[in-house]
């Protein structure tokens, strides 16, 4: 049976996430339910990342087996003519047996949007965090910089953990100021439950002057959840790609 990959993006506002639960919409249950109706069987799906609920995605990779003889391309035509229009498949490949979604990847990166104007656009409301204050970019910046490399990043998730071990390793956090907002950049080995979102929760409590550069350096040493700021709110995470 052929391996296949798929490349997505969705709109994340209106799923419980990636995950399949027992009551709820998400994303992988989505893709089990209209792939198990095109390959007449129970088809199970693997993604690249756990994505919460209300998380969007522009590039998040899934992989599977099929029974039946598809055309790529029609395979993808069917999953979008039975899929939601917030869940879209933009390709479809064959790949080697070895890969795996999650176990294949090497590198993540997300983006956290911070919108700082007094209006936020109806046209990117539901992808944004408004804040309306203003932030000090420069010790956003000086914080960060203690977040890159490998650390223990238990201070930047939740307590209860279904994943094993708490170490990882940031390659690259970058903050780019844009027309209205600011966009935080994240691109790492791998990622605890909600660590982007406390990473961005705690730069902006940086920004605003609340916490200071010294308390985020000291909750790596400390991993005390106390330590940094809140959890930022799901909607201005987009998972932008996955590289294997």
């Amino acid at each position: 049976m052929p391996n296949v990959k798929l490349t997505l993006q969705y709109d994340g506002t209106d799923y419980n996430g990636w995950q399949i639960q027992p009551n709820g919409r998400t994303i992988q249950g989505e893709l089990t339910r209209v792939l198990s109706i095109l390959d007449q069987r129970h088809v199970t799906v693997y993604g690249a990342g756990r994505t919460d609920a209300g998380v969007h995605a522009e590039g998040q990779v899934a992989n599977f087996t099929l029974q039946r003889d598809f055309d790529l391309r029609e395979l993808r035509d069917g999953l979008n003519g039975n899929l939601d229009r917030d869940l879209r498949v933009l390709a479809a490949e064959i790949v080697p047996d070895s890969f795996h979604a999650r176990a294949s990847a090497r590198l993540k990166e997300y983006r956290y949007r911070i919108w700082t104007a007094d209006v936020v656009s109806p046209f990117v409301r539901r992808y944004v965090h408004h804040y309306r204050g203003q932030l000090e970019l420069e010790q956003m910046r000086r914080a960060a910089d203690h977040l890159i490399g490998e650390h223990d990043f238990r201070a930047f998730t939740v307590t209860a953990s279904d994943v094993e071990g708490s170490v990882r390793t940031i390659e690259r956090i970058e903050i780019v100021e844009e027309e209205n907002s600011l966009a935080i950049y994240v691109a790492a080995n791998g990622f605890l439950r909600y660590m982007v979102r406390a990473i961005a929760g705690t730069l902006i409590d940086v920004g605003r002057g609340r916490l200071s550069v010294a308390k985020v350096s000291q909750a790596l040493s400390t991993l005390d959840r106390d330590q940094v700021g809140p959890t930022a709110p799901a909607c201005g995470l987009t998972l932008l790609r996955v590289d294997y």
